[in-house]
């Protein structure tokens, strides 16, 4: 597996490099200090995973995050950093970041997560997990963004994570998160009942 590091502190990434280096099956095959070198990195030598940090100079994890996907929608992004609020959270997963960690994640963990991340796991640390599932009432629906309104609307037709996408011309990794957290919100277990629970609420 191959790793890019993005993180303006050049400490953090040289200590992540050394790090996760000694995982036998992952190669750190770079690091870069904002998004517009991560993309230069992206370019030269293509990653599997980018660890990516969200507020750099030049340009940030967001706006790099939203171009790399855009580019090469099969690379993995993990966002590391020490912001928690449910704003940077959702533009991350919306951008189509798979996994949401704060930079105390251990390293044996984090670890962990990017192999689960890489299998197709969505990752999120539990206290940015927390930020998602406050309790949102009795009328969960109506407070579902435009975005995730449509995407919930879709699931009820019936339609696949693929044709959600090509319908609302997003990527599939970013309507399998943005579907997660709408199950968290309305607090349903799979997309059937979600289903359910729309097409009886509407």
């Amino acid at each position: 597996m191959k790793i890019l590091i993005v993180d303006d502190d050049d400490l953090v990434c040289k200590s992540l490099k050394v790090l996760l280096s000694r995982e036998k099956d992952m190669e750190v095959i770079g690091t870069a200090l904002n998004g517009a070198e991560a993309i230069n990195a992206c370019r030269k030598e293509l990653p599997n995973m980018v660890l990516m940090d969200i507020q750099m100079p030049v340009m940030d994890g967001i706006q790099a995050t939203r171009q790399i996907k855009s580019e090469w929608p099969d690379v993995h992004v993990m966002m590391l950093t020490t912001f928690k609020d449910e704003k940077n959270i959702r533009l991350a997963i919306l951008a189509g970041a798979a996994g949401y960690l704060v930079k105390s994640t251990e390293v044996k963990s984090m670890s962990q997560k990017i192999r689960a991340l890489v299998s197709g796991s969505t990752v999120l640390d539990a206290d940015v997990l927390k930020q998602l599932t406050q309790p949102v009432g009795r009328e969960e629906l109506e407070q579902l963004t435009p975005r995730e309104q449509d995407i919930a609307a879709l699931v009820a037709q019936g339609l696949s994570n693929k044709e959600i996408a090509e319908q609302l011309y997003i990527s599939e990794g970013t309507v399998r998160n943005t579907l997660s957290i709408i199950l968290e919100k309305v607090q349903l277990r799979d997309r059937t009942q979600l289903a359910i629970y729309y097409l009886k609420n509407n």
